[in-house]
């Protein structure tokens, strides 16, 4: 009998070791991964819904630090300086915290991240930076709270919070003009052709130094004994942000020129309007 009752046992045990009980959460974890320019922000949190409860005011206090969000620490991390009401966050990872007012929330990123919830004891040391956005009225419930990154440009974004009626945004700007003049320089130490026409581009799209930009796609054309056709196209982008309208169209008519021998009918339009546009002043 006690050998049946041992064999019995192990059956159960090993049963219980096998059996992984698995429930959905009550509130699930989510990740978000966005690039702002060139910086890399990652967001790890949890997400709680209202389930029928009145939230700021009452499950959520006004007056006392939140842990914005459910369970383990609610995190940010940066891949670069950044920007938040005139002070720079070093780039790194960092804990979350809110405080939620009824007309605005303090938004706090705090040094330790390996807190469940709210630290045992709060230490003001660790408040690497503290900014407040304003609270609005959303029009419509939020059942799920949410954070997000919208309002994407290439030098700064907005880290979005929301729940019930309630809804925060902070402004965070992101170094893209250093970072990415620190690259074309550290290439350009030793160029190619193809570096040359991509920070020429660069410097036109975000409305550089557009008399650089000129000598950078010369110095491409320079180099690159096949002359394409989209180099001249750049070029006569160029000449004309520069106010340079008649050198802009005789580089135009290249560039058409060599689009159609190359049949690239998307370039012939293209160069067509700029040409035609270009000839009204």
């Amino acid at each position: 009998m006690k050998n049946i009752l041992i064999a019995f046992a192990i059956i159960i045990a090993n049963f219980t070791i096998e059996a992984q009980v698995k429930t959905p959460q009550a509130s699930p974890k989510a990740i978000i991964n966005q690039t702002v320019g060139l910086t890399q922000v990652e967001i790890n949190y949890s997400r709680p819904s209202a389930k029928g409860r009145a939230v700021f005011g009452n499950l959520i206090p006004f007056g006392k630090v939140w842990r914005t969000g459910a369970n383990e620490n609610t995190t940010i991390s940066f891949s670069d300086d950044v920007v938040i009401d005139g002070k720079t966050l070093k780039k790194g990872k960092y804990a979350l915290y809110t405080v939620p007012k009824i007309e605005s929330w303090d938004i706090i990123f705090y040094s330790t991240t390996d807190n469940w919830g709210n630290p045992e004891v709060w230490n003001e040391a660790n408040v690497v930076l503290r900014a407040t956005s304003k609270e609005e009225t959303l029009p419509k419930p939020v059942e799920t709270f949410t954070i997000g990154i919208s309002g994407l440009d290439n030098n700064f974004a907005y880290l979005e919070m929301y729940w019930e009626s309630s809804y925060v945004a902070l402004k965070f700007e992101v170094p893209t003009q250093k970072t990415a003049m620190a690259s074309i320089e550290k290439a350009l130490a030793g160029p190619t052709a193809g570096d040359y026409f991509s920070a020429a581009q660069f410097l036109l799209q975000s409305n550089g130094d557009t008399a650089k930009a000129l000598v950078y796609v010369n110095k491409a054309l320079e180099m690159n004994k096949d002359k394409p056709f989209f180099y001249y196209r750049l070029k006569s982008l160029i000449q004309a942000k520069i106010g340079d309208k008649k050198g802009a169209i005789e580089t135009a008519k290249i560039s058409l020129a060599a689009a159609e021998k190359a049949k690239n009918q998307d370039y012939v339009q293209m160069n067509k309007e700029s040409i035609t546009e270009w000839s009204k002043n």
